[in-house]
């Protein structure tokens, strides 16, 4: 009797097994053709990046393998740490000046009774822009000449002329540009903030300003953590203001680590040196990355 009872259960595992294999083949089936597309468009560059930081190639010819020959001939051009202070420079000037303005904005507009759906709409529309024709457009508003701001304001500032005015100049741009798309991102989270922490404090005679910074910023503490890593990485990435806006100029005032990339593989033709450049940024933004998150593991949970 005992043997009767136990073939169906043993059967019915079997049967469950069976299926689990078969959903697990199928989701392995439809996800292959995307794994080998991005392992032929994403890995595969990336694997010949780091292999070519080792050779010196012009592309055409076959590769010599240089060991670390291109390491020490970045090392010892004097631009690179310019373009270093330079990135760590806007990336600062981003983070003081780029970093507060979407958090402010989304939480004005989520106190908004009426018109919170136009407002979102206009200050998502430079995310619609593209790049260069924005980066085009604030440089015609740049012109020491003729330029909207220097008119408007009635005065001659060198925004784009003066090395002191070049790179807050290119943050204002990058800042407006980029905005759109973070504010967007924490109203969503702020919706997930329950209304019953506002009406309890509304109820407590809780100004908005007592509101915001004991209600609003810890609840979204996980999200403005997650956000001020992207900005970091993507600042440290900045290339479109500089390359389009300035060339790295006045005086190299704004020449960046990705402008420097570009000028060694396009300009000076040394892919080597193009490829040791770009694999150094990509293990600074990792090692950054992974300090950031071990370090902010704790505040992000609580």
């Amino acid at each position: 009797m005992t043997a009767v009872l136990e073939r169906p259960a043993t059967s019915s595992r079997s049967s469950r097994s069976k299926a689990r294999r078969k959903r697990s083949f199928a989701t392995a089936f439809f996800l292959a053709p995307m794994v080998l597309v991005f392992a032929c468009f994403s890995w595969w560059p990336i694997i010949k990046s780091a292999l070519l930081a080792f050779q010196q190639t012009n592309l055409v010819d076959p590769a010599q393998f240089v060991a670390l020959e291109n390491f020490s001939n970045l090392f010892a051009d004097p631009l690179l740490g310019i373009a270093v202070r330079n990135t760590i420079w806007f990336t600062a000037l981003a983070l003081i000046f780029g970093f507060p303005v979407p958090v402010f904005l989304a939480v004005v507009m989520s106190e908004l009774r009426r018109g919170g759906g136009l407002f979102r709409v206009l200050v998502y529309l430079p995310v619609a822009v593209p790049p260069v024709v924005a980066v085009l457009l604030w440089k015609w508003f740049y012109n020491a000449d003729y330029g909207l701001f220097n008119s408007v304001l009635g005065v001659k500032l060198p925004w784009l002329q003066d090395t002191n005015w070049a790179m807050p100049s290119l943050v204002l741009e990058a800042t407006w540009a980029g905005a759109g798309g973070t504010v967007l991102i924490y109203i969503a989270a702020l919706t997930a903030v329950p209304n019953e922490l506002y009406e309890a404090a509304e109820s407590d005679g809780a100004s908005i300003w007592r509101r915001i910074w004991h209600i609003t910023l810890p609840q979204l503490r996980g999200v403005l953590l997650l956000m001020l890593l992207l900005q970091i990485i993507g600042t440290f990435q900045v290339f479109t203001e500089p390359f389009v806006m300035t060339d790295g100029g006045p005086e190299d005032s704004t020449v960046t680590v990705l402008l420097l990339i570009y000028r060694y593989a396009f300009v000076y033709g040394d892919y080597g040196m193009a490829a040791a450049l770009s694999v150094l940024l990509a293990v600074v933004l990792g090692v950054l990355s992974a300090v950031y998150l071990r370090a902010t593991r704790t505040w992000s949970a609580s």
